[in-house]
Parts: C-alpha cells; sequence; structure tokens
C-alpha cells in the first residue's frame, strides 16, 4: 500500500488516521489519550462524559430536581464537569503526542454552553472540536473564541456549502478539516437527507469528490477532509491517496476502536463485537432525535420494531373507514378504527399486548403492561438530554415542550446509552456500531479473541490493514 502521508490537523503534523468520538462515556480520555499517543488524533466524547472523584469512584450522574428544567440544569452541570475531567485524562495519557479532540452533537441538550464551559475550564487541553447531528453554524465561532480548531461532520457537499456560506467562511483560519461521515455505513446516528433512501447506499467517492469540489471553490485546497464510515483496511481505500480529485485525505474510525484494551466498553459488549454477521447492524428510525441511527440489533430494537407493527390509525369520532369501536384506558374509553384493524388489536390484547397508546400521529401502538409502566415512567424522568426529544416532547426553549405529544414508539436515549456503557447488559440496551462491525469476526487479526492496545491497532491501521 502506499504510504500514508502525515496531515497537518489542529497545528500539528499527525498521522491521518482519526478515533472516531463515541457518546456516551464510550470513547473516552484514556482510549483517545492513547490514540494521540500513537500520532494520530484521538477523540473524547463530550456527551455527558463521566468523571470520577479523588479516590477514583464514578460520580454518578443522578438527578434530584423535581422539573425537567431543574434536572437540565443538573444535566448540564454534570456534563461540563465530565468533559474537563476527560479532557485532562486524555491530555495526560497522551503524552504530548498527536492531538487531542472532543466530540459533541449540535442536538444535544445545551451544546452551546457545555462547549463554552468545557474549553474554558479546561484550556490547552483539547486541540479540536468535531461536531454533528444537526446543522452546527455557531461551533466555528465558539471553537475560535477559544483558541481551538473545528471540524464539522457533514454527509454532502450541500450541508458544508449551507455551513460555510452562513458561518464558517468567517472563519477560515480555524477550519482543521471536514468529516465526511457516510450516512449508509457510519455508526450512531446518520445525517440522510429527506431524498435519500435508506435502503439504497450511494458510492462514498463521488460524494467525497463533490465536496472537495465545493471546497476548493471556497479556496480550501489545503484543508483535509476526513472520511468516517465504513473504514476498515486503508488498502481498500489506497485509490483515494495522493488522488487530487479528493485531495488532502484522513480517516476516522469509530467502530474498530470499540475492541482495544484501553476502550471502556464492557467485555460482554467487545465479545458480541466478535460475533456479530452481515446485516446484524442495520438503520433504523426509532430514535427520539429524529434522526435514523445504526446500531446491532438485539432484543432492545426487536421490542421497538414490534411497537412501530402493532399500530393502527384511530380516531375519536367515527369517520370514513374508522367506524369500528375499541375502547381503551382503563375506563375503556372508545375510539374507532377499521373494522380489519379492530380484529388486529383484538389479538394483540389477546396475546398480552394490553395497553394501547397513542402516539403525535393519531395512531395506537399496543404494549403490555410493563412496557407501558417503564415508558410511561421514563417520560416523567425525562433530564432533558437533546436539544428537542420525540420521545417525552422536552425542548430546549421557554415553554419546554415541542408542543406535539410525547411518542411512545421511541425511548429514552440518555438512560439506555448510560447503561449499556456502564453494564454488562448488551441485549436490552442501544448498541451504536458502524455497519462493518461484522468484520471483527472475519478479520484474521481478531481470530482466538486477540483484542489489541490502542497503539497495536493504530500501528496495524498505518500497514493497510
Amino acid at each position: 500500500m502506499k504510504a500514508l502521508r502525515p496531515l497537518v490537523m489542529s497545528g500539528k503534523e499527525v498521522l491521518p488516521v482519526v478515533e472516531g468520538g463515541k457518546g456516551i462515556s464510550v470513547s473516552n480520555g484514556e482510549s483517545s489519550g492513547a490514540w494521540a499517543s500513537a500520532g494520530g488524533v484521538g477523540t473524547f466524547s463530550g456527551v455527558n462524559a463521566d468523571a470520577y472523584d479523588e479516590n477514583g469512584q464514578l460520580i454518578p450522574q443522578l438527578y434530584h430536581g423535581r422539573t425537567r428544567r431543574e434536572r437540565h440544569e443538573e444535566l448540564i452541570a454534570h456534563s461540563i464537569r465530565g468533559g474537563i475531567y476527560q479532557a485532562r485524562v486524555a491530555h495526560e495519557t497522551a503524552g504530548g503526542e498527536g492531538r487531542i479532540h472532543m466530540n459533541v452533537l449540535w442536538e444535544m441538550a445545551a451544546a452551546e454552553q457545555i462547549l463554552h464551559g468545557v474549553l474554558e475550564g479546561s484550556k490547552g487541553l483539547i486541540h479540536g472540536i468535531t461536531c454533528g447531528a444537526g446543522m452546527p453554524y455557531r461551533v466555528a465561532e465558539i471553537a475560535v473564541k477559544h483558541g481551538v480548531y473545528y471540524y464539522p461532520i457533514v454527509s454532502s457537499a450541500r450541508a458544508f456549502r449551507a455551513l460555510w456560506l452562513r458561518a464558517y467562511n468567517k472563519f477560515r483560519d480555524f477550519l482543521g478539516g471536514v468529516v465526511y461521515e457516510d450516512p449508509w455505513l457510519a455508526g450512531g446516528h446518520n445525517g440522510l437527507s429527506n431524498s435519500e433512501d435508506p435502503l439504497k447506499p450511494e458510492d462514498p467517492y463521488p460524494r467525497v469528490k463533490a465536496l472537495r469540489e465545493m471546497m476548493n471553490s471556497f479556496g480550501l485546497h489545503d484543508t483535509p477532509i476526513l472520511m468516517a464510515g465504513g473504514v476498515w483496511w486503508l488498502s481498500e481505500w489506497e485509490h483515494w491517496l495522493d488522488n487530487p480529485e479528493i485531495g488532502p485525505i484522513g480517516f476516522q474510525f469509530g467502530t474498530r476502536p470499540l475492541l482495544t484494551r484501553e476502550s471502556p466498553i464492557s467485555d460482554a459488549w467487545k465479545q458480541r463485537l466478535l460475533t456479530l454477521k452481515p446485516g446484524d447492524v442495520y438503520l433504523n428510525h426509532f430514535s427520539p432525535t429524529g434522526f435514523y441511527s445504526s446500531a446491532v440489533s438485539n432484543p432492545f430494537l426487536e421490542e421497538l420494531k414490534g411497537r412501530a407493527e402493532r399500530q393502527v390509525a384511530y380516531s375519536v369520532e367515527p369517520v370514513g373507514d374508522l367506524t369500528a369501536e375499541f375502547q381503551v384506558g382503563p375506563r375503556g374509553r372508545p375510539v374507532y378504527l377499521t373494522e380489519h384493524d379492530r380484529e388486529r388489536a383484538q389479538g394483540w390484547v389477546a396475546a398480552g399486548h394490553t395497553n394501547a397508546l397513542k402516539t403525535p400521529d393519531t395512531t395506537l401502538i399496543f404494549v403490555d403492561q410493563a412496557t407501558s409502566d417503564v415508558i410511561r415512567k421514563d417520560q416523567v424522568d425525562c433530564m432533558g438530554c437533546l436539544s428537542a426529544c420525540n420521545f417525552s416532547n422536552w425542548a430546549q426553549n421557554e415553554e419546554g415542550t415541542t408542543g406535539r405529544k410525547a411518542d411512545p414508539r421511541s425511548f429514552c436515549i440518555q438512560k439506555t446509552l448510560q447503561n449499556i456503557s456502564h453494564s454488562e447488559d448488551v441485549e436490552h440496551q442501544l448498541m451504536f456500531a458502524g455497519h462493518n462491525a461484522y468484520r471483527f469476526g472475519q478479520d484474521p487479526w481478531y481470530q482466538n479473541g486477540f483484542v489489541p492496545t490502542v497503539k497495536q491497532l493504530v500501528e496495524r491501521i498505518a500497514t493497510g490493514y
């Protein structure tokens, strides 16, 4: 394979390999610091990062406020404290090598406030900010104020054009690079537009070529693009290297760093990665963010699938075909379904899915009593972790609500991501992963359950495999 050319990123020449930031607490100071120590760019997650006390004990992210607004303020305090803590760990672990970046989601709650708080409390420890999950117009202004570089995450040339023309053209000197995150291959939340088919993946090459052409038109010929999503062996991307159509290029690895000794995920999670098969990771639309996301198929996702499938349209009065009366709730209030849907609903009730829950789209879903209780409790316990949440109807505005009914077809993303990152439960929690995660089981390097150090992984990646 061609030799990897170093890139200047965030003010320093580094290997063109970047650790993708993964929240919650899945990319931390130890893993990112080790990646930077190996000569690349390490990225810790600034989304509800963990903090530890002077005795090395994890500080639980507990919420005592009686209202969502009060719990929201507690969440902001937890996030700033955790981000500063992980920045210090990353800096110490890196030992002055590589670069340290922090990843945040623009659609997370209080993104701007948390960014300011972490960067203010960790001056000189963080070199760059990567930011996606939305259109982060103001991330450039915030980064420049604190003297760090910014790396927007986009999934199309069109998205970058909008960001550049609206905001980034004023802060070109601090644009460290542009992350192209493939919406069909990357793990976690994906940037599929309304015009793109989740079932029809597109070749990333022409999309990145278009991004480079757009960047060149703005005079950004030397600004690196970081390819994220679907990258496993760099030998498979050799035609991208030293390619004038692509320009300066680096590669971001989100899934492969999960299976390292420094990775903080549980042993159960690491072992599950080694058993994945093609198709075990798939795009779904259950996230309370409204985005598509890629996750491992497990009973958690199957239960959400079941909710969506056990769904019928209803009316509070007879209208059109909705004339078959059906009683819902403990008081047996009537709603009206089609005759066919009433038969389906009666079958679901007979099978134990006795609770009919209303959605914002004038439909009913059918779940059992235990699931209904969990949904209701999670909605009540909401701490406002997103700027807007479909599941709880929280929104970061004066009203504190989206104005829509809470959607029981979704789930509390804060709860399940905290659970999977702090327990051995990988069956009943959301497990994000890129679509190439099945390759752990096929890659001979991982035979016999081999788990490398981050240094070994970076050295291996540099060979092309």
